[in-house]
């Protein structure tokens, strides 16, 4: 068995980047929409900051108040749009239950949409067309072939089936020519195919969901979920028992959240090139 370690792994993606963006003569400019004061958002936010701040993209905080309208925050984000010094968009998630988070996020400009959640960007992403992808699942991908694990011709199986991870994770390893079976909730006998998967993908969020006696000898095990319990963090797989089993497995932390944020500056620093790619903005 073998850690896949999304810590060394994303330090490396961001060395990159880091160099890259020193050749730019303006700074990339990720801005990011926050409504309301949820603790867990102003956590994570502070992490994009200094992930920021790491690699030399500027990162603007746009803050709503709860009861702010919905067309302030929309109004906002045509005005982002229209500003060729911002090179992303995103709208952090979760927000009030009385905004309408469909119809906020559809507002962003699919070119600066650097969490892949527009319909147009889902969309490209089912048939296999360019465009920015959502930064889990992206994340997973690079995870796997930094590690030299090759998806063409392998059994997939994916547990759990959310438009943040799931579903653009089903087109992902289809386009990259694997079988992809997806589980959830409702399907009956869950061993019965996460036993035959030589990559398994697990983002449920159900501390230990998988077993040892659920997994196939020397495959591949994705944990993807965070769960913490008593001030300690425990994944959908259970690590210690399962570990021995598998060729390769992702720990909980220290696996794919690294590579999320990793994922998110890569797209930032997509949207800087294609948007100026006639400018000069490089030295």
């Amino acid at each position: 068995m073998s850690n896949i370690d999304g810590k060394i792994i994303s330090t490396k993606i961001k060395e990159e980047l880091k160099a890259e963006i020193k050749t730019y003569m303006i700074k990339p400019c990720l801005a990011v929409i926050q409504i309301g004061n949820d603790e867990a958002s102003n956590v994570y936010i502070s992490a994009k900051q200094k992930a920021c701040s790491e690699v030399g993209i500027y990162l603007k905080h746009i803050k709503f108040d709860e009861d702010s309208r919905e067309i302030e925050i929309i109004n906002k984000i045509i005005e982002l749009n229209n500003d060729e010094y911002v090179h992303g968009i995103l709208l952090q998630l979760p927000i009030p239950e009385k905004f309408n988070e469909e119809k906020l996020i559809n507002y962003i400009s699919r070119n600066k949409d650097v969490d892949g959640l527009t319909d147009i960007n889902v969309g490209k992403l089912i048939n296999n067309k360019k465009c920015l992808v959502s930064c889990t699942p992206q994340g997973i991908i690079k995870l796997l072939e930094e590690s030299g694990v090759s998806i063409p011709g392998k059994n997939v199986v994916i547990v759990g089936r959310s438009k943040l991870v799931g579903k653009p994770l089903i087109s992902l390893f289809l386009n990259n020519d694997a079988t992809v079976t997806v589980c959830h909730s409702k399907t009956n006998n869950l061993k019965k195919f996460t036993k035959n998967a030589d990559i398994l993908v697990v983002a449920v969020g159900k501390k230990h969901l998988i077993t040892e006696d659920m997994v196939k000898k020397d495959s591949v095990v994705i944990d993807v979920g965070i769960n913490r319990i008593d001030g300690k963090l425990y994944g959908d797989v259970d690590y210690e028992n399962v570990k021995n089993k598998v060729s390769l497995i992702t720990p909980v932390p220290g696996g794919v959240g690294p590579m999320t944020v990793a994922m998110l500056l890569c797209n930032v620093n997509t949207v800087y090139k294609n948007l100026n790619k006639r400018k000069k903005f490089f030295k």
